[in-house]
């Protein structure tokens, strides 16, 4: 089995709060992912997607669980393709709970438009981490005990 080493977009920008992170991220063409996903017309696959969501809602939400126990209303809509930059939305909204979502704005090709671009939603869901149990102070004790 091939070790994968090129694994992580390059984050270009981070606006960070409590409970969101906004992460611009780059999706360098030589990620180890792109191999066999598809030679001809390579995508990030949603597997991946998802993973990232999960390590950067850990890394800057400041979930404590490192387990995913369930995705829900999991949609991917548009392919992420290599050397394109996407935002990743993170939304904390309990200890356990985070919405994410993939967009990224392409430029409007009609010259009476007095938007710049449109939004385009590559994916979306819910990532739901298995709760951590809370150790009570009587079953500290306990485990100090037995050691």
């Amino acid at each position: 089995m091939t070790e994968l080493v090129k694994v992580h977009a390059t984050i270009l920008n981070k606006v960070l709060s409590e409970d969101c992170a906004i992460l611009t991220l780059h999706i360098p063409t030589d990620l180890d992912y792109f191999k066999g996903h598809f030679d001809q017309a390579p995508i990030l696959a949603g597997v991946v997607q998802l993973h990232w969501a999960a390590e950067f809602a850990q890394q800057y939400l400041d979930i404590a669980a490192t387990d995913v126990m369930d995705i829900q209303v999991l949609k991917f809509q548009e392919m992420i393709l290599p050397g394109h930059d996407v935002v990743l939305t993170l939304t904390k909204k309990s200890p356990e709970k985070v919405l994410f979502s993939y967009q990224s704005s392409y430029p409007s090709h009609d010259p009476s438009s007095t938007v710049n671009g449109a939004v385009k939603s590559h994916s979306s869901g819910r990532l739901i981490f298995a709760e951590t149990p809370l150790i009570t102070a009587e079953q500290t004790n306990n485990l100090a005990g037995e050691a």
